[in-house]
């Protein structure tokens, strides 16, 4: 029985990167050992390194005054690092979900965080909007997709001090103004490669600004000058990227890939909406998140949850339990699921819904 990979994270990757990747393992651009175990500064990998950055700025339309870094860490580092480099008294950040709120208590470490807006009050079940921004603020920070509750911020925002985003999830997925951006970061493991692998975007006239001594692992132009390359990056992550990169740019890039994620997602939230069983957990529908779709059972149908997730596993539906502070089912729709899983869950959501309904 097929299985259909709903995860969150460590997610699906195109079935294309998993097998050149695994080629890769066995056997690294014909050099007779695997991608594991070569040097990170041997030409083949240098070469992987180079293909990888240009790809990233080809597909995202990186300005020069831009620099790609791939980085270990995680997009947990990033929440350290962005105040490390650009705090020098206070900074402004939208509170929209767990990772930002991480994001927030880092930030505390460095100087005062103005909390623009929060949504904590109702479990972040909507993004938060007419708020103001203080124009003294050294940067503004906030994370575009949220996993965890099903939110997304599809906008750019045009502001006179430097935007911090974390895109974690949503990289690649949707049309972007990098030159709105100071910086955007984010773990790859949703849309873009196995976990262990951190990509920075950042523009390089922000950075140099501050007072501080920035440790040097820390400290961005550490990693702009080296390449990504100061201490040994996360070469088979780096390698697994490019694979998906060279996949996306096949598939038509990422105006493409917005169009099939719109509809991808559309298909989903129509059933919700339609099927008397389920319902969303946002609060509005322009809220919605493209990348990870959220719902509940309906009102009467609670004491079922349990009795739907064991059918829909047994269907074949996996990762579908939604996360613990929310409850319900997540269904992650990341750039490589195809329409053909979403369509069996929601052929699995009709057939439940037939012997439950009267």
């Amino acid at each position: 029985m097929k299985k259909h990979n709903f995860s969150a994270g460590p997610s699906i990757l195109p079935q294309f990167t998993i097998e050149k990747t695994a080629e890769a393992i066995k056997d690294f651009a014909g050099t007779g050992l695997s991608v594991m175990e070569v040097s990170h500064r041997g030409k083949e990998f240098v070469a992987v390194m180079e293909e990888t950055q240009a790809l990233f700025r080809e597909l995202l339309n990186i300005p020069d005054n831009y620099s790609v870094l791939f980085l270990g860490g995680g997009a947990s580092l990033q929440f350290c690092m962005v105040p490390c480099n650009l705090m020098k008294t206070k900074a402004a950040y939208l509170n929209t979900g767990s990772w930002s709120s991480k994001a927030i208590k880092e930030g505390k470490f460095f100087g005062e965080v103005v909390e623009v807006a929060s949504s904590k009050d109702t479990v972040y079940n909507y993004i938060p909007k007419g708020y103001e921004i203080p124009a003294d603020a050294d940067y503004f920070h906030y994370t575009s997709n949220n996993t965890i509750y099903g939110t997304q911020i599809r906008e750019d925002f045009d502001l006179d001090i430097p935007v911090v985003c974390d895109m974690s999830s949503d990289i690649f997925s949707r049309q972007i103004d990098i030159s709105k951006y100071g910086i955007i970061y984010g773990g790859a493991q949703k849309n873009l490669a196995p976990a262990g692998l951190a990509f920075v975007i950042v523009r390089n006239d922000i950075l140099g600004k501050v007072d501080r001594p920035i440790p040097t692992m820390l400290n961005y132009q550490t990693h702009i000058d080296g390449g990504s390359m100061f201490n040994t990056p996360p070469v088979t992550p780096i390698y697994a990227a490019l694979q998906t990169l060279k996949w996306l740019k096949e598939k038509g890039g990422v105006a493409a890939m917005e169009k099939v994620n719109e509809e991808k997602a559309a298909l989903l939230y129509d059933e919700i909406d339609r099927n008397p069983v389920f319902k969303g957990t946002v609060l509005n529908k322009e809220d919605r998140s493209l990348m990870n779709v959220c719902f509940i059972m309906n009102d009467g149908y609670q004491e079922l949850e349990k009795d739907f997730l064991e059918f829909a596993t047994a269907k074949g539906m996996s990762a579908i339990k939604g996360h613990r502070s929310v409850g319900g089912f997540r269904a992650s729709i990341y750039n490589a699921m195809p329409k053909e899983s979403i369509q069996a869950l929601i052929d699995c959501m009709q057939e439940f819904e037939k012997t439950h309904v009267k």
